[in-house]
């Protein structure tokens, strides 16, 4: 189990509430700081702030460079996947690197707020790739207590809805088994506490363990992937393209990383 400080309540105030990415069969489911009471010589130095890793899937200018996200990159389990891709759409146009970059801007406020160290995998929603590989390579490098990928789903099943938590299964090292399966509970706990509903095509109960996606397979820190919901389904897609449903979906996202790093360590 992974060693994790405890961090300060979250209070998020309003309703708590990635292209779609290849889908498997479904399948069952502070700011630095020292204790008043220390003495110089027991809290010398202050404390690291927890890092969270937030990765938004896909990029703005991917479909720019063909060349570089169709290049075969290590997938993990001795396979290789491209690069990257460019993501899905509504059918009215709103792309889900858009909605990607959106939500994890807005979860990185909500983190940071509470003292969190926030990481992005990317710098801006104009760039290419990184590639897959590398996401997973920032995580590491961070030894970040969490890292959470944002998507939404480009699913062509008929009424297919609902979000979907998956983690890298069967797990390649100790924080894809317990610690993970942990996060993906609670970011499960986080979105559907926001009135959000688990996927009924994919997974079962909104959990979804894979074997093909390379930012799990490669992760060495607790790891999860969020379909947020179903872009092609017209009456979520409205829900995905609003602003109050971006913010809807980041405060459950939130909400589920805070939950995690109370249960897994002290601070």
């Amino acid at each position: 189990m992974f060693a994790v400080r405890s961090l300060v309540g979250l209070v998020l105030s309003g309703v708590l509430l990635v292209a779609g990415c290849s889908s498997p069969a479904p399948v069952p489911s502070g700011v630095a700081r020292v204790s008043s009471g220390a003495s110089p010589a027991s809290s010398s130095a202050a404390r690291e702030p927890v890092a969270v890793v937030l990765d938004p899937g896909h990029n703005g200018g991917n479909a720019r460079r063909p060349d570089v996200i169709n290049a075969p990159v290590p997938a993990g389990r001795g396979r290789t996947k491209p690069c990257n891709t460019t993501g899905t759409a509504t059918d009215r146009g709103y792309a889900e690197h858009a909605f990607n970059w959106d939500v994890a801007q807005r979860v990185g406020s909500l983190l940071t707020a509470r003292g969190v160290r926030v990481i992005y995998t990317r710098p801006d929603d104009s760039g290419v790739g990184p590639c897959v590989d590398e996401r997973a390579a920032v995580g590491n490098r961070a030894g970040a207590a969490a890292v959470v990928s944002i998507h939404a789903d480009g699913s062509t099943v008929a009424g297919a809805r609902g979000f979907h938590v998956a983690y890298s299964s069967p797990p390649l090292n100790e924080a894809q088994g317990g610690p993970s399966v942990a996060l993906a509970v609670a970011v499960r706990a986080g979105l559907s506490s926001g009135g959000f509903p688990v996927s009924n095509y994919l997974g079962a109960e909104g959990l979804a363990p894979r074997d093909d996606l390379a930012g799990l397979n490669l992760s060495e820190r607790p790891a999860v992937l969020v379909e947020c919901g179903n872009m092609r389904n017209p009456a979520e897609a409205a829900v995905l393209s609003s602003v109050d449903g971006r913010q809807r979906y980041a405060a459950g996202i939130a909400a589920g990383v805070v939950s995690f790093l109370r249960q897994h360590g002290g601070f």
